[in-house]
């Protein structure tokens, strides 16, 4: 997965590097590979969290998801994927909290 990484044109690169160190702080259980192509994140084998870089699909931002692996509902309807342009610290924090809620 991490050379997966190294291979991503900026700032998919740099957002996905920072990403890892995110989730392996947050959730050191989760296991990184690749996912249709892209870094994942996998609990016993099942994916719980991926990135996909901008680049990918030629888009304006790139996503981070959660498969229904995760643990995120609440109530009926819950967010599953999230827009990313940049990380800030607001976000980088956003994130951590959401890993732990998933693997949790």
């Amino acid at each position: 997965m991490l050379a997966k990484i190294a291979e991503l044109p900026e700032p998919d690169r740099a957002m996905a590097e920072r990403l890892h160190a995110i989730i392996k702080a947050s959730a050191p259980d989760l296991s990184p590979k690749t996912w249709y192509g892209m870094p994942a994140y996998a609990k016993e084998g099942k994916v719980v969290c991926y990135f996909t870089p901008a680049s990918k699909f030629k888009e304006r931002y790139a996503t981070f998801g959660f498969t229904a692996t995760a643990n995120l509902d609440e109530g009926s309807m819950w967010p599953t994927a999230f827009a990313l342009q940049k990380l800030t610290a607001t976000e980088e924090a956003r994130i951590a909290a959401l890993v732990k809620q998933a693997v949790s």
